[in-house]
């Protein structure tokens, strides 16, 4: 599991899809093909079947389309004094003004400025190496992501297996293999939403083709509030938090839900505490 929590915390989630860009410059294909049929040659390069039409590409291959996290920070004492939901870029989004150099950008200075403990979901091997990946194919610089300090209590290191600052939730529940539990999953069976209106990441793509930026943020919204609610919870199963502690964490983030649903862009919210509503009363022992 986890040695510690750490303030400020940053469970996040990210969403990526084939970048034709980088397909082009790999593939050495024409400026004239269109970015759906690069992507669809990404794919028949990947081993597109019948029965998997969008297989896996690689995450250098990749862009980075949205980041979502929920920020939360603590006093000395634990008392939480920030508990926050952002979106990079935010919803109602700009396709234009948010570009895939401007999302690692903005999400660069969260970090340098904050300096949190990460959290996720397979962020070893999937959310890390994309943003050291995508941070190189566009001359970035992030010292604090990117510092490998000479000993562990030196600083933090997001590289190194089992890092206190890079909380790989994954990892820390199970082994590679066939046996690994999806993000989905695991929560479904904790009374955690997981997937929300049946979109899943293998839509992300189809839906950035059709310029619909804002059903991705969305989408990636839930995943960062499932990431925590899932982080809390195993903060509490391995004694970080008691019991009336833990309660308290749940309505904190369910208060901060409520509040965001508010605006009309964020429906999906009042859909994820619904969910949520429906999963935690059909919890049982069983």
């Amino acid at each position: 599991m986890f040695r510690k929590v750490e303030s400020p915390i940053l469970a996040f989630d990210i969403e990526w899809v084939p970048d034709p860009s980088s397909g082009r410059a790999a593939y050495e294909l024409p400026e004239e093909m269109t970015d759906r049929e690069v992507i669809q040659f990404m794919w028949k390069k990947g081993g597109a079947t019948e029965e998997e039409p969008m297989p896996f590409i690689k995450t250098v291959l990749s862009r980075i389309v949205s980041i979502s996290m929920v920020f939360r920070e603590s006093l000395k004492d634990g008392t939480v004094s920030r508990l926050e939901l952002h979106s990079i870029p935010s919803i109602p989004t700009s396709k234009e003004e948010y570009s895939e150099k401007r999302i690692i950008e903005d999400f660069f200075k969260v970090l340098d400025n904050y300096r949190p403990q990460l959290v996720g979901y397979n962020t070893s091997g999937a959310d890390i190496p994309i943003l050291a990946q995508r941070m190189i194919r566009h001359g970035l610089c992030c010292r604090y992501f990117a510092k490998r300090p000479q000993k562990a209590w030196e600083g933090a290191d997001f590289f190194v297996r089992g890092s206190d600052w890079n909380v790989d939730l994954m990892r820390c529940v199970s082994a590679w293999g066939k046996g690994t539990p999806s993000l989905h999953e695991i929560s479904v069976v904790s009374g955690i939403p997981g997937k929300i209106d049946g979109v899943d990441g293998e839509q992300v793509a189809p839906m950035w083709l059709e310029g619909k930026l804002d059903d991705i943020v969305a989408y990636n919204e839930c995943d960062a509030l499932t990431t925590y609610l899932l982080w809390l919870r195993m903060a509490h199963s391995i004694g970080h938090f008691d019991s009336e502690r833990y309660a308290q964490e749940q309505q904190m983030l369910r208060d901060m839900i409520e509040k965001e649903s508010e605006n009309p862009a964020k429906a999906h919210l009042a859909s994820y505490l619904s969910k949520w509503d429906r999963l935690s009363g059909a919890l049982t022992d069983g």
